[in-house]
């Protein structure tokens, strides 16, 4: 059974909210998730011994919070080169902070991602909770090969 890391930073808990949700279709699909607050992950040792990694945050004035910029850059000294990952947000007006998160996975951690990023306002608007999940599933067929 592989093992999905999801790391997310928020303001008002919307982003928790939508890892949480993804968590939940990585365990539907019969996988392992465990969902960390960025702020909570104080080692390299911290993202060790998973099979994928999902970034989160939420975007405050056109920008990732800089719990998760602190965080990516401990990811930086992590090998999670091939790595499965994925990327999200919750926004408010704009929603840049997951598109960032996802090219500095791709192109910096150079990780395999999936293919695109999940963008909500809100988990449970226009059909947030079945779109997480749905995202959660996806890394899971990833790990799957």
């Amino acid at each position: 059974m592989a093992k999905a890391l999801i790391v997310y930073a928020t303001r008002t808990g919307e982003t928790q909210q939508i890892g949480e949700l993804i968590a939940e279709g990585v365990r539907i699909a019969g996988h392992q998730a465990e969902v960390v607050d960025a702020k909570k992950i104080k080692s390299e040792a911290d993202l060790q011994d998973y099979d994928a990694y999902v970034f989160g945050s939420a975007t405050y004035h056109g920008e990732m919070l800089q719990a998760m910029k602190t965080f990516l850059f401990l990811a930086e000294k992590v090998n999670l080169e091939g790595k499965i990952g994925g990327a999200f947000g919750a926004f408010g007006w704009s929603g840049e902070a997951n598109d960032r998160i996802f090219d500095t996975m791709k192109h910096i951690l150079k990780m395999n991602m999936v293919a695109d990023t999940l963008r909500l306002k809100s988990s449970t608007l226009g059909g947030g909770i079945q779109m997480a999940q749905d995202y959660g599933r996806e890394i899971a067929k990833k790990l799957e090969g």
